[in-house]
């Protein structure tokens, strides 16, 4: 057991001062006023040191495992050992539940990267359905974000779910001329940042890439049926306009992920749909790709999920940027990586906030600077997995 005390404990509604949580083997135990709660010899007191005691931060959307196996476009670390060194990255920045996002791509204009090739996409999918059943630190989850193009790979995805390695499906359409690249120019810029390439070779690229076959609607709707049968939530990927908002519903999408313009931002919200952006969007005041800016749209109310996409140091510290330079409430600030996640991948009931009889996966977050945020423990499943002591 351990109990938790002298910290401002963030719960869904509000910031307690003067409680002390008890944790009890997997569990959040009691919540009571501080001293009041009954501990035995063994109980393990964790001084939370006047900081923060947050929920853990649960990622729902995050390539970042890419980057750990492939540092190099033309390089493959062993994948066991980057899954592994990947949490120990994770639990440092407090994200206690990953979806990992492995890209099933038929191809990419960047340029080709190892790491998304059919047979290495299958490893990780094993090697993360895998850590269940043996030691590990955080909760890891796979999220399939599917191409749809990638008319071959339909078959291969199928089985992922019927497997029941599949906890998040998104449909991606990456095509140069809407979604994410619709600004061409942008998609010009971006490309020859990749490559060397004169005008006339990108043309070539952009015509090839809109003529590309892809998955029909009823394809897509029957993948969706599939997830939707297993309980999987189905996301859809750069929704641009107010029309792709009804397309994507109804195949089953219940999430947005990175709407384009706040126009579509607020359509998707409208009609009920969990809207996400990145959190590194916030932390550079913009959208990388001349998109939609995280930070307007959340004062605009149309963005209620923040993933670290493929910069995990962002969940934390775009939280504290929301609320220290934009005047936004914590309390809902942290909202955005915790029961605003849980809520939309199902998982609500068990994690996602501090409440009694919930998973005890919880936070202490401190300041060692003005502006710098900083977790000092990390609890999950009841466990406490690190504790990190800086020195003056």
């Amino acid at each position: 057991m351990y109990l938790i005390t002298n910290g401002h404990i963030i719960t869904e509604d509000t910031i307690l001062t003067g409680y002390d949580i008890l944790i009890e083997d997997d569990v959040i135990r009691k919540i009571d006023k501080e001293g009041s709660i009954s501990v035995n010899k063994d109980t393990k007191i964790i001084d939370a040191d006047g900081g923060y005691v947050s929920p853990g931060f649960i990622d729902i959307h995050s390539d970042y495992i890419e980057h750990m196996a492939a540092p190099r476009p033309t390089t493959l670390m062993d994948f066991s050992l980057s899954l592994r060194e990947c949490e120990k990255q994770l639990i440092s920045h407090g994200i206690t539940t990953m979806f990992h996002s492995l890209s099933l791509y038929k191809s990419t204009e960047f340029g080709n990267k190892p790491i998304r090739n059919p047979e290495n996409v299958q490893k990780f999918i094993d090697l993360i359905d895998n850590t269940h059943e043996s030691k590990h630190l955080i909760r890891h989850r796979f999220h399939a974000r599917f191409e749809i193009d990638n008319i071959e790979q339909v078959d291969n995805l199928k089985s992922y779910i019927n497997e029941n390695k599949v906890h998040l499906v998104s449909f991606m359409d990456h095509t140069p001329g809407q979604g994410q690249y619709r600004n061409l120019e942008i998609y010009r810029d971006t490309l020859k940042g990749y490559k060397d390439l004169e005008d006339f070779e990108i043309d070539e690229i952009i015509t090839e890439s809109q003529s590309k076959d892809k998955l029909t609607i009823e394809m897509i709707k029957e993948i969706g049926d599939l997830a939707k049968e297993k309980g999987i939530t189905i996301a859809s990927h750069d929704d641009d306009t107010v029309e792709k908002i009804e397309l994507v519903r109804s195949f089953g999408a219940t999430i947005s992920e990175f709407p384009i313009t706040l126009e579509t931002a607020k359509e998707a919200k409208n009609h009920g749909m969990h809207t996400i952006a990145g959190a590194p969007n916030v932390l550079l005041g913009g959208s990388h790709s001349g998109n939609l800016s995280a930070a307007v749209a959340i004062e605009d109310n149309c963005i209620d999920i923040l993933c670290s996409d493929y910069y995990p140091a962002a969940m934390l510290h775009s939280i504290f940027k929301l609320h220290e330079e934009y005047g936004k409430d914590l309390v809902q600030m942290l909202k955005l990586v915790t029961i605003n996640p849980a809520k939309a991948v199902n998982m609500d009931d068990e994690i996602g906030s501090i409440k009694e009889n919930k998973k005890a996966d919880i936070l202490i977050i401190e300041k060692i600077e003005k502006n710098f945020p900083v977790i000092t423990s990390v609890f999950v499943d009841g466990k406490l997995i690190t504790k990190t002591n800086y020195r003056v």
